[in-house]
């Protein structure tokens, strides 16, 4: 049974950060893409960024680069989204998804999703 486990959200001040992971079994993680969603109360879920299989090649919405970076450890089958300076408008769960061929933003396109995790920014 594949599952992909987020966790390491929680409540953070305006200007800090959080590293949240993504823990996969059932699967051969290096196998697949991975990428990260978010969703605001209220607002349709979107694109955050991607990792490529090895990890060679990342992609982060431009909106939150220079904020937010991917990474992956495939010896763990983990993958990790570094999120630094903090605003309100963060304040979302954040899902991570996987795709053994898909590599990209249109989360339909990912096959495996985990159930979230909450990240609360406050003001």
């Amino acid at each position: 049974q594949v599952q992909l486990v987020e966790s390491g959200g929680g409540l953070v001040q305006a200007g800090g950060s959080l590293r949240i992971s993504c823990a996969a079994s059932g699967l051969t993680f290096s196998d697949y893409h991975m990428g990260w969603f978010r969703q605001a109360p209220g607002k349709e879920r979107e694109f955050v960024a991607a990792i490529s299989k090895s990890g060679g090649s990342t992609s982060v919405v431009d909106s939150l680069k220079g904020r937010f970076t991917v990474s992956r450890d495939n010896a763990k089958n983990t993958g990790y989204l570094q999120m630094s300076s903090l605003k309100p408008e963060d304040t979302a769960i954040y899902y991570c998804a996987g795709a053994k061929i898909y590599y990209g933003t249109a989360e339909n396109m990912y096959v495996y999703r985990g159930q979230g995790t909450q990240v609360t920014v406050s003001s």
